[in-house]
């Protein structure tokens, strides 16, 4: 009787275990899958460091145990003493993150090395590995604005403070790139209304991930990326990331800048080492155009048929080998240049005023440096593919 009766409570267990498959699977393919964005703790398209939480755990959706009983062994829920809790005083588990994500360990964390990026690709929430080579552009993100007691800053577009005129100081307004005397003097000149940019963010990047603001950047990409953006003008490109790859030397130029006493030849050694300083270390990637720093200065010399009667004599011949190794790459030549002897164009900055476009399929990088001194500097240039390795 007793064999009986267990042959018959094992029949009917093996009865509802499959009743309660089927409705499971039943039930399973009635519910709408969950949308893995909604799990998302940043906002999609946020830059992403390894080892940053990316999931927010309270949007995980639960499902009744019997239906998947071996969620319960996934590292989400019995490594969490309140997933496995609520499991037990419930009846529901969450589903693991494992199901809905990529790049993204049990506890929620990006596994993806680098600066990922936030993404939803199909029914997964993603953290996408960096590009070889990931750029971006400088451009404003706060500004000054004078009003008639101080100065408004405004932030993304969002007034988030008023500062009095007698209180603008580096512990109020932003200085990374400009002074804070540079900042009064401006304030004492401008029109009410009248606005000054006061820090910059990274936008429009090459892999359409969202802007990162200024006191993201170094935390993101590091300090080296920072430092570029503070020598180099609003809109230029900005290389923030690269991954493996190899520098190929595609050309390369000597200049010689010569004795033109009528012009000082000591300023023209100074602006030829300017020139060089001013160019070294540029990095253009594809299809964007970009100048040298503008934090170099450059000296004048008295022109009579120069415009104004000035000129920075000593910048052609370094001009003349930047515009060598750039042309012999197949780039176009670059604007405020010419093909000529006198290399820049009258009026055009020899740093911020010349353009180089790279037409090419991989960023270059420009180096230029000088040996000698007056008239007997010589001026060199390289320009480099840089390519996946």
């Amino acid at each position: 009787m007793l064999r009986s009766l267990s042959g018959k409570h094992v029949i009917i267990l093996i009865i509802l275990v499959a009743a309660a498959a089927v409705g499971g699977r039943y039930l399973e393919g009635t519910v709408e899958p969950q949308n893995p964005g909604e799990i998302a703790d940043l906002p999609l398209g946020s830059t992403v460091l390894e080892g940053q939480d990316v999931i927010d755990e309270s949007r995980v959706r639960s499902v009744p145990i019997v239906l998947h009983p071996d969620y319960i062994l996934d590292e989400f829920n019995y490594l969490n003493p309140s997933n496995l809790l609520q499991a037990v005083l419930t009846g529901a588990v969450h589903v693991p993150i494992s199901e809905m994500t990529e790049g993204v360990d049990a506890s929620g964390r990006s596994t993806v090395s680098g600066p990922g990026s936030l993404r939803v690709q199909g029914e997964r929430l993603v953290v996408e590995e960096p590009p070889t080579f990931l750029w971006a552009y400088k451009t404003p993100y706060t500004y000054g604005v004078k009003r008639k007691d101080g100065m408004e800053i405004v932030e993304n577009g969002k007034r988030v403070r008023f500062v009095p005129a007698g209180s603008i100081s580096n512990s109020t307004v932003p200085h990374r790139y400009r002074s804070i005397e540079r900042i009064k003097r401006w304030y004492r000149r401008a029109d009410e209304g009248d606005r000054i940019v006061l820090d910059y963010q990274l936008s429009n990047f090459s892999d359409g991930r969202l802007p990162v603001p200024p006191g993201m950047i170094e935390k993101l990409f590091g300090d080296t990326v920072l430092e570029y953006m503070e020598n180099y003008p609003s809109g230029s490109p900005v290389m923030v990331y690269t991954g493996e790859s190899r520098r190929s030397l595609v050309s390369s130029a000597v200049s010689y800048l010569g004795s033109y006493p009528e012009y000082d030849d000591n300023k023209r050694a100074f602006n030829a080492r300017a020139f060089a300083s001013a160019w070294n270390g540029t990095i253009i990637p594809p299809g964007s155009e970009a100048s040298g720093k503008e934090t170099v200065r450059f000296t004048a010399s008295r022109d009579p048929e120069a415009p104004g009667g000035y000129a920075s004599h000593g910048s052609c011949p370094p001009a003349r080998a930047l515009r060598a190794i750039v042309t012999s790459a197949g780039m176009p030549l670059p604007r405020g240049m010419t093909w000529e002897f006198h290399a820049v164009l009258f009026g055009f900055n020899p740093a911020t005023g010349i353009k180089v476009r790279n037409t090419g399929k991989y960023p270059v990088l420009i180096e230029m440096w000088t040996t000698g001194s007056g008239a007997n500097t010589r001026i060199y240039a390289r320009l480099y593919r840089l390519e996946p390795a």
